[in-house]
């Protein structure tokens, strides 16, 4: 792993890892002004930077699509493995197991993932792959021209594709379903929650979904249409407030904050955040109770954004391997190969 410390009298837009955020950007998007994708980009560098997490210590990975052309556009200091359309989850899967010291990020979108990359998809949910899957979902196929994708809803119309006739596939449903144990949703016009859940799934041990509602400003931006910026402005629906705090030492509250009460808590890095009692009683950690908050808001044509569902309890595909402290791809030849005396005994058992 990359260390970095911060130098004595730095100024103060120096992070903990003595970075500044210009660190953690990449190149300038060729994508669409006005796409969401853009927006989640710059909240990944905004989350990373404020984690004090080292480029270097970061993997990206990526399918095919608008959605995975975005890693290009932050990290340019982070190896990164654009795949094939729909095979990003098995190369991520590769990429992490040959180094557990590693975060992965890996950014898809729901042509990627709900339609030819769904079988990956659950798969990767069930192994429990440590890493942050990011779902850039549009409702289209932005780069082949605007058709239809899995998750658009039925009846919705587009200027060249007429009316979609077939029911939608919901990307955190089927996360659920498939054992995910971090599973989010947001809007990527909602950038302060977007930063705050891609905090938690950084910080999450195994496999943190989050399905970012990112609307394509260019073939699929009606107001009527789910995926666009007015129906996901007069949708929305936050079934919490979240905000993400590092583990440290406890800071602890003089008193405990009545309901709906807010209250301003500085940090150890001098920084502030408030927090704020919740009124709503929604438990992320029951899953029936996830489930029918998503079958509730697909059936409302509500867009329910928050953390929905967290398991802490399941270990990561790595440990259930019981892997080595030294990554895989740092051991040498030495380390691999059974000593002479070793083989001897185990021909001897045999012949």
């Amino acid at each position: 792993m990359v260390e970095a410390l911060p130098m004595a009298g730095a100024p103060t837009n120096i992070n903990l890892a003595g970075l500044t955020k210009n660190d953690y950007r990449g190149n300038p998007s060729t994508l669409c002004q006005g796409c969401g994708h853009n927006s989640i980009s710059n909240q990944i560098v905004t989350a990373l930077y404020e984690m004090n997490i080292v480029p270097e210590n970061v993997l990206k990975f990526s399918g095919i699509g608008c959605s995975s052309k975005s890693p290009t556009y932050f990290l340019n200091r982070t190896f990164g493995f654009n795949s094939l359309h729909g095979r990003m989850p098995s190369i991520a899967t590769g990429g992490l197991f040959g180094d557990h010291s590693m975060r992965g990020i890996s950014v898809s979108g729901d042509g990627d993932s709900a339609s030819i990359g769904m079988g990956q998809f659950k798969h990767v949910m069930r192994r429990n792959v440590n890493m942050v899957y990011i779902v850039e979902n549009n409702g289209v196929y932005g780069l082949t021209k605007g058709q239809f994708s899995a998750t658009a809803e039925r009846g919705l119309n587009l200027k060249k594709q007429g009316q979609n006739p077939y029911m939608p596939i919901d990307i955190c449903m089927e996360a659920l379903v498939s054992n995910a144990t971090f599973i989010a949703r947001s809007f990527a016009g909602n950038a302060k929650q977007v930063k705050e859940l891609l905090k938690a799934a950084l910080a999450h041990d195994g496999i943190a979904v989050l399905d970012i509602i990112s609307p394509c400003v260019t073939f699929n931006n009606n107001e009527d249409a789910h995926h666009s910026y007015p129906w996901g402005k007069d949708n929305e629906h936050p079934i919490h407030e979240i905000s993400y705090i590092a583990p440290r030492n406890e800071i602890m509250l003089d008193r405990e904050l009545e309901a709906g009460e807010s209250r301003e808590v500085k940090l150890h890095d001098g920084s502030t955040i408030v927090l704020k009692n919740l009124e709503n009683s929604y438990d992320p950690s029951n899953r029936y109770e996830a489930l029918r908050v998503m079958e509730e808001s697909q059936r409302n044509n509500w867009l329910v954004t928050g953390l929905l569902y967290l398991d802490t309890t399941r270990q990561n595909l790595t440990t259930q391997y019981n892997l080595v402290d030294t990554p895989l791809n740092r051991l040498t030849q030495a380390d691999l190969r059974p000593e002479r005396t070793a083989i001897d005994k185990v021909n001897a058992l045999m012949f």
